[in-house]
């Protein structure tokens, strides 16, 4: 079987060609069409700066001896514009005096050119100044981009050494026990202390384990070891085994036994503890985490819904990015990585994820995965 592919041809460049002799203006629209060009005529300067600001062009062919406006004067005003001011002006005149060129110049022509003229020179110019400005556009995007990116860095270093400091602290705060001639406190405080560390050893660790896995699942290096499993039991075992960072905390678990899929489980559990940590992290203090998996065309769909404050519909797409700060002034924040992690190592299985929110009334972070008809295994983890 054959598949055709339908190639997209770039735009033919659009030109503006102002000149107030009909005869010139016949003989470069037919010209520039034959070289595959989109001509635009007009037979004045006011006409030119209308069709312009309707339909900024590519480049511009300008008369300089026209009636009411010249071209000195129309050029002056795409150049005071700021949607015109980057757009190529050359100047096609019989008007052919060194004053004349360098006065052109000086009002913002890019080149200039002598009636009666070469028709091939014309459109040689016309391309070469047409490329200018294509490289002149990439090279901006391009600076664009890496102001984005410095940005993100910038944004990023902050967030790493926010997250940092306290774990860092409390660290820093249990091995101040251990300094000779330093007061301790009760065994019970003492106690206190060297979990609090540990814990804060912990938060650390997972944040470089996340840093590190997206950077190898963004570039295709992290190879995923799938097994036929029991989708619901590895969630369940998931769920578990994070209750205890947040006891005071209800928590719901349905969903038909067992759901055969093929996955990494060691992943996934991971994917399962983020989702439920995050649900933790903006529940009430007596809210209620519910997690739940149902079949759905073929795949299997993991939901986990809090009882949060929820999420406005234009955050939803922002919230797998990698960094990113739905709210900034809130109090429970964090670098942003386990839900890309999520994202990531989802989007690897085959699967889809995403959230059903909306401000007041909770949220519904959600994956699916495909069920496979493989027998399930035990996958507890």
């Amino acid at each position: 079987m054959t598949t055709n592919l339908a190639v997209t041809e770039p735009p033919a460049p659009n030109i503006l060609v102002v000149d107030d002799e009909p005869a010139n203006l016949r003989l470069l629209v037919e010209m520039l069409k034959k070289r595959g060009y989109k001509p635009r005529p007009v037979i004045c300067g006011e006409l030119a700066l209308r069709a312009a600001r309707q339909l900024a062009p590519d480049l511009v062919l300008l008369d300089i001896n026209m009636p009411d406006m010249n071209g000195y004067q129309v050029c002056e005003h795409f150049k005071a514009d700021p949607q015109l001011q980057d757009i190529p002006i050359l100047f096609l005149s019989a008007m052919n005096s060194p004053d004349d060129k360098l006065k052109a110049f000086q009002h913002g022509a890019v080149d200039f050119v002598t009636k009666p003229f070469f028709f091939d020179e014309v459109e040689a110019r016309v391309r070469t100044h047409l490329e200018l400005r294509r490289q002149r556009r990439e090279l901006a995007e391009s600076y664009q981009r890496l102001k984005e990116l410095e940005a993100l860095r910038d944004n990023l270093t902050h967030m790493i050494v926010h997250d940092m400091r306290t774990p860092l602290f409390t660290i820093e705060l249990a091995l101040s026990f251990n300094k000779p001639g330093a007061k301790t406190g009760t065994d019970s405080s003492e106690d206190n202390v060297r979990d609090s560390a540990l814990k804060s050893v912990g938060r650390l660790k997972t944040m470089t384990t996340q840093m590190l896995d997206i950077s190898r699942l963004e570039a295709g290096q992290m190879p995923l070891s799938r097994h036929a499993g029991d989708l619901a039991q590895t969630v369940r075992s998931a769920m578990d085994s994070i209750k205890d960072a947040a006891p005071q905390l209800r928590y719901e678990f349905d969903a038909p036994e067992p759901v055969p899929a093929l996955y990494d489980p060691e992943v996934l559990h991971r994917v399962v503890c983020n989702l439920v940590g995050n649900a933790q992290k903006f529940s009430p203090p007596t809210g209620e985490v519910r997690v739940s998996i149902r079949r759905v065309d073929g795949v299997a769909r993991v939901e986990v819904a809090d009882q949060g404050p929820g999420i406005a519909a234009a955050q939803h797409d922002r919230i797998f990015e990698k960094f990113s700060q739905v709210d900034p002034t809130l109090k429970k924040r964090g670098a942003g990585l386990g839900l890309t992690f999520c994202k990531l190592a989802i989007n690897t299985h085959g699967g889809t994820i995403g959230l059903q929110s909306e401000p007041g009334k909770g949220s519904v972070f959600w994956f699916t995965l495909p069920i496979s008809e493989a027998p399930a295994l035990s996958s507890a983890n």
